[in-house]
């Protein structure tokens, strides 16, 4: 398979462009650090772009898909990652060892199982996790992703807010460090000297690393007569944005009329593929309507020889009778007619 994957909507592909790309490329990076050195399992790794990405620093890595197709791709187009494998299989039945695997990453799986197969997945990551294994999984919250924006995902099969999750989770991942991830759009204040206070990540579906934060748009500086004036601490990094969001909403709504766009050029082409199934079955009608009208003229044309033949046949022997009735009737006919009687009556004489 050389052709690469197209993004349906079901699973992020390389090449799609917009939120959706930093959102995925983001994830693994961000995991990465605590992938170095160790067994990496990939589940749900779909076009295997995260998993190649994993490999560079994991020891070993396996992704995990059920999809075969999409792994086949994935082989191919990893296939220079020696250290990084592609297994088809179900998230909730993993064909992997007990206490196998380091570190586990599922990024945007959970929310595509039913409710009843959740759980299932999770003791199956339990399972195959060392005892010091590390889980690194993101799913969508639903009172944000779908309910405040009435949006529903056809491939999301059952989502979860935070404390369905955390309750998930529990059984087997008890202890739990929460993050927040979500497009920001709105004003962002960073320290020059952030001491670890926040990272800044750069990279693509291929590669992933620390990079610097951006040139200044403007500085803002805090100033005093002398070091002591100055506050013991600074936040490493400030984010404002209005209080009613109103640029995400504004890029929502255009995102929105994009998607019914979207959804009205469908139905066009739609409507269009019909229109021209219906013209080829007309076009079709006529052709053989056309083949019928000629073959009923070949069969007009044959009877109508055939009436002409006869009729000119008739017209013969019509004629023929006329010219006899006209010579039976002429003085020529009653002057012969004596005669031929009398040969007539000679004849039956001598044959007797």
């Amino acid at each position: 398979m050389t052709a690469d994957l197209q993004f349906t909507g079901e699973r992020y592909v390389p090449g799609t462009a917009g939120e959706i790309a930093h959102e995925h490329w983001h994830r693994y990076a961000f995991a990465a650090r605590w992938a170095s050195g160790r067994r990496a399992l990939d589940v749900a790794c779909g076009e295997g772009y995260g998993s190649g990405l994993l490999s560079q620093v994991a020891t070993h890595v396996i992704g995990v898909d059920i999809d075969a197709a999409t792994l086949a791709h994935a082989r191919q187009r990893y296939a220079n990652q020696g250290n990084c494998t592609f297994v088809e299989g179900s998230a909730a039945a993993l064909p992997i060892g007990n206490s196998s695997i380091d570190i586990v990453v599922s990024f945007e799986t959970i929310e595509h199982l039913p409710a009843e197969d959740q759980p299932r997945m999770l003791a199956e990551f339990a399972r195959v996790l060392a005892p010091d294994g590390l889980l690194v999984l993101s799913s969508p919250n639903r009172p944000q992703y779908s309910d405040a924006r009435a949006y529903v995902n056809p491939f999301h099969l059952h989502e979860l807010d935070r404390s369905e999750l955390a309750q998930l989770l529990a059984p087997h991942f008890p202890a739990q460090h929460w993050y927040r991830q979500r497009r920001y759009l709105g004003s962002a204040l960073w320290s020059e000297e952030p001491h670890g206070g926040y990272e800044v990540l750069a990279g693509t579906a291929t590669s992933a690393g620390p990079s610097i934060a951006p040139e200044a748009m403007y500085f803002v500086v805090v100033g005093a007569r002398r070091e002591a004036a100055l506050p013991a601490s600074f936040p490493a990094l400030s984010l404002f944005t209005d209080s009613d969001d109103a640029e995400l909403d504004r890029i929502d709504a255009q995102a929105r009329e994009v998607l019914r766009l979207d959804r009205l050029l469908i139905a066009r082409d739609n409507e269009l593929r019909e229109s021209h199934r219906r013209a080829a079955e007309l076009e079709a009608g006529i052709t053989e309507h056309a083949r019928v009208a000629s073959s009923l003229r070949d069969e007009l044309a044959s009877v109508h020889a055939a009436y002409r033949a006869e009729y000119e046949r008739l017209t013969r022997q019509i004629a023929a009778q006329e010219r006899l009735v006209a010579y039976r009737e002429s003085v020529r006919w009653w002057l012969v007619l004596p005669w031929l009687r009398a040969r007539r009556l000679w004849n039956r004489i001598r044959a007797a």
